[in-house]
């Protein structure tokens, strides 16, 4: 007992707690006690306040498992290095007690997550003072209009600091993370939301701001197909609107649904309050931050990326972020189909120049190159006569050529419906001859049947131009006409017998360039002479006799190659 009492007497001695049964006072504490007391205090504070370090630090939001898809994503993003999760997520303690209760929020979800109580899917609340907190964003309000790497102009100042269409918004109303991946990034969907939701649609949008006040005119001469177009010689020369071409620019309705509610949602008493829309938004936008994507189905919008077409005209070094070269034409929204259907199959197929109804050869037209929608050139509105409600339908008009186009592009419209009619009326007047010759042919059966296969799809290809309004594309109706008055000549030939000429036909003989648009214009075409195999020859006197077409491909505009074999086969016929 005596070795036990000695024992515990030495250890207490090393702490300075000192035992002497022999003396007044038998225990009382020496200098090495309070030098331990202030090692262990002082161990204690440094421990404290590491761990308050650490518990700040997004390593340690990163510990929990529900966090790490968050933690990659800030990893990837502009914040990192610059801002921590807290700094974000919690706002600017204005005092003590206020910084208590973050500490204390804080601990709540470290007790959530050990009593697995947590969600699987956290939702996070950021305030307007975390972003605009000294040392972040606290100037954006004062930079005035900024420029996004997309060219997209916008000014924080009144969309944080003043009211937009009845809603206080927030930062994460557009700054906002709708996917795994994209942490705190600009959500471009907000802004179609508001801009374009309930705003009208195709040729009747109206966004808020205009379309100029978020983009520039492009500056850069475009190239499309074999043409140059420069966007301010339209927009500012001629006042063309956007609407006028890019009528499929925004896709989408941005509904916000009653069953999107149930995401979040399942008291009755708040679901009874779907249609309160004022509230709605004061609660979920201005009060909790919710972004707009959450209850509000997608709107899309652009031009550009999305519609392969447009390939600037000269590229130099560096990246240029507008399109890729066109591997094909651009495909156009059309939605006329949801009520008439298969009604404009036709004229789809002349001005996108497939032709895969009468077997022609793909050959679309300059302006569906262009992404020039129905609207371009049906310009004139008209009521139908009768009861208000059966709408109005939109012509064509020759005023929408020079309001693109110039005056000098006056008539051109006009003359294009004119020559094609002519075209079409002697073309119908010679398949009529053509059946009635072979009502009185002799022929056999079998010639009989491949001559009238040759007149069928001879009138097909004429009803295809003229029910399809062959204007919609002059190359490809030029061609199917020739198409069509090869096969009469073939059928006539098989019948033994002869029909009318049409070769002067400028859409059969392909001078239709020359006589519809180059002499109105003031192009000189076809010129004079030109150098054929080192010669020159007078070329405007061959097209007078022969037409384009004996020696030349048209294809489309400025497009009219040479015939493979012409010297042989043309030439040799009158120059042996």
């Amino acid at each position: 007992m005596q070795r036990i009492t000695w024992i515990l007497t030495k250890i207490f001695a090393v702490f300075g707690i000192v035992i002497s049964p022999d003396k007044k006072h038998p225990v009382h504490l020496s200098a090495l006690f309070f030098i331990w007391l202030g090692g262990i205090v002082l161990l204690m504070v440094v421990a404290s306040f590491g761990m308050y370090t650490y518990s700040t630090s997004p390593s340690f939001c990163n510990s929990c498992h529900i966090m790490q898809p968050y933690y990659k994503a800030w990893e990837t993003s502009s914040h990192f290095g610059k801002a921590t999760c807290v700094q974000c997520h919690y706002p600017p303690a204005k005092d003590l007690a206020e910084h208590l209760w973050h500490k204390f929020q804080a601990s709540a979800q470290v007790v959530k997550y050990v009593t697995r109580t947590y969600s699987s899917k956290p939702f996070a609340e950021i305030d307007d003072a975390s972003c605009l907190r000294s040392g972040c964003h606290s100037t954006r309000l004062l930079e005035g209009k900024v420029i996004s790497k997309q060219g997209i102009h916008f000014d924080h100042r009144p969309h944080l600091s003043e009211t937009r269409r009845g809603r206080k918004l927030r930062c994460v109303s557009c700054h906002s993370q709708i996917v795994v991946g994209n942490h705190v990034e600009v959500t471009y969907s907000t802004c179609f939301l508001c801009h374009f939701r309930g705003m009208g649609e195709k040729k009747d949008l109206r966004p808020i701001g205009g379309c100029l006040g978020c983009h520039d005119i492009p500056e850069k001469t475009f190239k499309i197909g074999n043409m140059t177009y420069n966007h301010k010689d339209f927009v500012t020369k001629r006042g063309v609107g956007c609407e006028n071409c890019h009528l499929d620019s925004v896709q989408g309705e941005g509904k916000a649904s009653a069953e999107r509610c149930f995401a979040c949602h399942n008291q009755p008493e708040k679901l009874n309050r779907y249609n309160d829309i004022t509230f709605i938004h004061e609660n979920h936008v201005t009060k909790h931050h919710v972004a707009c994507v959450h209850c509000h189905e997608e709107m899309r919008h652009g031009f550009g990326k999305e519609q392969k077409g447009l390939l600037p005209a000269t590229q130099g070094e560096g990246d240029h972020s507008t399109t890729p070269p066109m591997d094909h034409p651009p495909t156009l929204v059309f939605d006329c189909s949801f009520c008439h259907e298969k009604l404009h199959t036709g004229q789809l197929e002349m001005y996108s120049g497939k032709g895969s109804y009468v077997n022609l050869p793909d050959m679309p037209s300059p302006m569906y190159l262009a992404n020039v929608d129905c609207i371009g050139c049906h310009y004139d509105e008209e009521k139908k006569p009768g009861s208000e409600f059966k709408g109005k339908t939109i012509y064509a008009s020759s005023k929408s050529c020079t309001k693109c186009h110039g005056p000098s592009f006056k008539g051109i419209w006009d003359e294009m419906r004119k020559e094609l009619s002519q075209a079409i009326e002697q073309l119908e007047g010679k398949i009529k001859e053509g059946r009635q010759t072979r009502q009185a042919s002799q022929v056999s059966p079998d010639v009989t049947g491949e001559a009238d296969k040759l007149l069928r799809e001879a009138e097909r290809l004429v009803r295809f131009v003229k029910q399809s309004h062959g204007e919609h594309n002059i190359y490809l109706s030029s061609v199917a006409l020739r198409k069509s008055d090869g096969k009469l000549n073939q059928a006539a030939e098989k019948l033994g017998a002869t029909l009318p000429n049409l070769e002067e036909n400028p859409l059969l003989s392909g001078m239709y360039c020359a006589n519809m648009c180059h002499s109105m214009v003031g192009v000189q075409v076809p010129p004079e002479t030109v150098t054929f195999s080192g010669k020159k020859m007078p070329h405007k006197m061959h097209t007078t006799m022969m037409g384009c077409v004996r020696c030349h491909d048209i294809g489309a505009h400025k497009q009219v190659p040479l015939r493979p074999g012409v010297r042989k086969e043309v030439c040799s016929t009158c120059h042996p």
